[in-house]
């Protein structure tokens, strides 16, 4: 049951709010001054505070309600306060609504408004107390995993990002090989860090291979070497990645920009562990562990005739698919925060602005564009213009959808049975979702 704090001197005030909430199960507390409300709120959980603006005797002024209301404010920031006197002045409740009041009445009040102002405010205040334990969830989970792993300094908040971590965590102590998916500059790399630091070869060799930047005709001699003369220019011989790499891991970066005859020979590898250098017939042995990405579409490649299936689900024994920016937007914010360094703060436009954009360049786009920022802001902020950000596109008219009881049971699921927070998923109001889980027949969980 929610509790409701009435501060307010008029001891008939208390008594005429405790007989309303009280027929819609709502729990009050009340107190006849500041003193002993502030006392209360110390010792008591309360959800939400209606407090009179004036205390003393012939005192129309406002300045009593005002100077509480700081108070509560100062050591109780979330806390909704509702500000109720018989003297409404409208400048002051406009300065006071902006300061963080959740709403401003006149006496005598409307028990209709009061009521459903109150309702409003108590859901919200639910739905915001269970994502904040979600949050804590979710940030002792992280702890946890860190505590546990090697995870290279690797800034992460987003559960989308939490699943891919703890699935490379948990799968690098085998020798099988990872395929790590994901568009361009969304952080394949790092994931194959964590992978190799957290391995049975964490303290060999980790080799990295882009092979989309380097030419079809000498990437053979990239992986695996090639003898003096074995091609124009070759004045002596070279070992290639994968003897670099024996005994730690290979990283093959845009693994489906590698030409077909390479495909080939690396099959054969991670099949035999063995392999030839490029003009000898000597064979050599390695132990390798092979971690590849790519942001290609293999399969789509494959019927194309452009990768080979054999290959494909050889390097595919694990695959660990990382999302774009856009789809774990937990994660903006605190590497915005660590790319800035410690430059200017952001204002608080300037993080609403990072949160709307799309990121098609993923986390190589946000380091530019925060280090770029950090260096040319004049104020004493970063501020959205100094992002230099597209506008986003004007958004479309929402178009109202009843939801069906499927839809109803995901929000539910989502939001772990909190109702609160279902209806606000749904766009409706608490009320409106127990009236369609009647129609359902869906149980209150």
């Amino acid at each position: 049951m929610s509790t409701v704090l009435i501060i307010d001197d008029n001891p008939a005030v208390a008594t005429a709010l405790d007989v309303l909430f009280s027929l819609h199960d709502i729990a009050t507390l009340s107190a006849q001054t500041p003193q002993a409300g502030l006392q209360l709120l110390a010792g008591e959980n309360v959800d939400l505070v209606i407090q009179d603006m004036n205390f003393s005797a012939d005192t129309t002024s406002g300045a009593e309600g005002e100077a509480l209301f700081a108070q509560i404010r100062a050591q109780w920031p979330d806390l909704p306060v509702i500000l109720l006197t018989a003297w409404t002045h409208l400048e002051r409740a406009v300065e006071l609504v902006k300061a963080g009041a959740a709403d401003y009445l006149a006496k005598p009040w409307d028990d209709g408004r009061l009521l459903t102002t109150v309702n409003n405010l108590l859901e919200l205040a639910e739905a915001q107390r269970e994502l904040d334990r979600r949050r804590m969830r979710e940030k002792q989970r992280r702890d946890k995993l860190a505590a546990q792993y090697d995870l290279r300094g690797t800034l992460f908040a987003d559960p989308a990002s939490e699943r891919v971590i703890a699935l490379a965590c948990q799968v690098a102590r085998s020798e099988l090989p990872v395929l790590i998916t994901g568009p361009n500059g969304a952080g394949k790399e790092k994931i194959a860090e964590i992978v190799q630091a957290n391995s049975a070869v964490r303290n060999g060799a980790f080799v990295t291979l882009n092979c989309g930047a380097i030419p079809s005709e000498l990437i053979e001699a990239e992986l695996f070497g090639a003898e003096a003369g074995a091609y124009t220019g070759a004045n002596k011989a070279r070992e290639g990645k994968f003897e670099a790499a024996d005994g730690g891991t290979l990283f093959l970066d845009e693994i489906g920009n590698l030409p077909l005859a390479g495909q080939m020979k690396l099959l054969r590898v991670l099949e035999t562990g063995k392999f030839e250098r490029l003009g000898s017939n000597r064979e050599r042995s390695v132990k390798v562990r092979v971690i590849s990405a790519t942001n290609a579409d293999l399969p789509a490649m494959i019927r194309d005739g452009g990768f080979r299936e054999d290959l494909y689900y050889r390097l595919n024994a694990i695959e660990l698919a990382l999302p774009p920016l856009a789809e774990r937007p937990g994660d903006i914010l605190p590497l915005a925060e660590a790319f800035r360094g410690d430059g200017k703060p952001f204002a608080e436009s300037a993080r609403n602005a990072l949160l709307r954009h799309a990121w098609p360049g993923n986390v190589r786009e946000l380091r530019n564009v925060v280090q770029r920022a950090a260096l040319l802001a004049q104020g004493e902020r970063i501020e959205a213009s100094d992002l230099h950000l597209p506008k986003p596109p004007p958004q479309k008219t929402a178009v109202t959808v009843e939801p069906e009881k499927a839809d109803i049971e995901a929000a539910l699921l989502r939001a772990g049975g909190v109702i609160a927070q279902a209806a606000a998923d749904l766009g409706l109001s608490r009320q409106a979702l127990y009236r369609r889980m009647q129609r359902h027949g869906i149980d209150n969980p």
